[in-house]
């Protein structure tokens, strides 16, 4: 079946259907696929002056900013919700509405997908079509190029409750879609059609991994951002005191991990990692780095290495403050000849190669410091982040314990 584009007349542009980020393990923000090394995230003022002043030693941490892109809300004629971004578009008018006589888009991104209840109640399972997806790009080549795509999303990840019963299989990792049905009813209630959103466009930091394994922490002993009114500060103190955000000052927000002797990934959210003691903390970590048929330890010491290289540039930010921010570690679940060629249980080798793990700081929609351009008069801070270093150290510290097979 051929996927018809919602684009109305007149527009007269490709459309490429724009996918949940399948890869979501953490936050409440909704994910999308914007190319194979691109996601995007709806555009917050001081995230934007975060990327757009990133110190320049920063920056090897974050994601790559890329730029804004232009989304607007359409229905199709059965009514269901469709994501279409505009990258030529420019910028709204007066009412933030789309003139689409306007701009010269290079591509323009068609979303749909159908919702239905999944076993649990707690996350939508979706269902792709299977179709045809037409992409014109205008600047990559002279003339234009057309590129017809089939596409069918398909992947099996087991989750996990919060109490460690049972798992229970799914066809995805089911954070990601859940934060993206939320996106999508958000804006259905909030947005017109035409109205435009702008969205961030990323670095999609998993891009170069087969099978990502993510753990999403989320950092520092202070979660509510300098804005938060009252409500929301004492909501959020409430979970850092009952939580490892204040023993710790890390929480599990998230994580997956390929399990290669299932072929499935394993997933926990952040209602699991909220009930967690130091202890469970630390065994999370150890089962953040098996993959089923071996304990990874020959991650750990990259690992390590790269959240002291994080911690020194930390120790330097004088007046940031990351509140809520999350940090990423990555590896490949894949499995590699040296490893899968011991027959111990959980062989330790050495030497691995460090681009192998990845370590991201995200999510600075609450991030404040001097000098930003979304908050000319922030709250004063002197210092580096003592909160989120707090909890740096620790990390280091219960994976230096691993390694020691402590």
């Amino acid at each position: 079946m051929v996927g018809q584009s919602p684009l109305g007349p007149g527009e007269g542009r490709a459309a490429v259907l724009l996918q949940p980020f399948v890869h979501q393990v953490g936050g409440h923000t909704s994910m999308l696929t914007y190319d194979e090394h691109t996601i995007c995230k709806p555009l917050v003022s001081q995230e934007l002056s975060f990327y757009e002043s990133l110190p320049l030693a920063m920056r090897q941490f974050t994601p790559q900013y890329k730029g804004i892109v232009s989304v607007h809300l359409k229905k199709d004629s059965l009514g269901n919700p469709t994501l279409i971004a505009s990258p030529g578009l420019g910028q709204p008018d007066s009412r933030g509405r789309l003139d689409s006589a306007g701009g010269d888009p290079a591509v323009t991104l068609w979303h749909k997908c159908t919702w239905a209840a999944g076993a649990s109640g707690d996350h939508g399972l979706v269902k792709w079509s299977h179709s045809q997806v037409t992409k014109t790009f205008k600047d990559s080549c002279p003339g234009k190029m057309l590129l017809r795509t089939d596409l069918q999303y398909h992947t099996d990840s087991l989750l996990e409750d919060a109490n460690g019963k049972q798992p229970e299989r799914k066809s995805y990792n089911p954070w990601g879609l859940h934060c993206h049905r939320q996106h999508l009813n958000r804006m259905s209630s909030k947005h017109n059609e035409n109205k435009l959103q702008q969205f961030l466009l990323l670095e999609n930091v998993v891009s170069k991994y087969s099978y990502p394994c993510i753990l999403d922490l989320k950092m520092g002993t202070r979660q509510h951002g300098d804005d938060a009114s009252e409500e929301k500060k004492a909501r959020h103190i409430k979970k850092c005191e009952q939580s490892t955000s204040a023993s710790l000052g890390v929480r599990v927000c998230g994580m997956q991990v390929y399990q290669a002797d299932t072929g499935h990934f394993l997933c926990k959210d952040k209602y699991y990692g909220r009930k967690l003691s130091p202890e469970g903390f630390q065994q999370t970590l150890r089962q953040f780095l098996c993959t089923g048929n071996q304990l990874r330890t020959d991650l750990l010491e990259p690992i390590i290495l790269r959240l002291k290289a994080l911690l020194s540039v930390i120790r330097k930010q004088s007046s940031y403050r990351f509140y809520s921010s999350s940090l990423l570690i990555i590896y490949d679940g894949q499995e590699h000849k040296e490893s899968a060629d011991h027959h111990l249980p959980f062989p330790k080798t050495h030497g691995t190669n460090p681009s192998r793990v990845d370590v991201r700081m995200i999510d600075f929609a609450h991030t404040t410091f001097k000098g930003s351009k979304s908050n000319p008069n922030p709250t004063p801070y002197d210092g580096p982040d003592h909160g989120y270093i707090f909890g740096l150290e620790n990390l280091i510290k219960i994976l230096q314990n691993l390694s020691e097979g402590k």
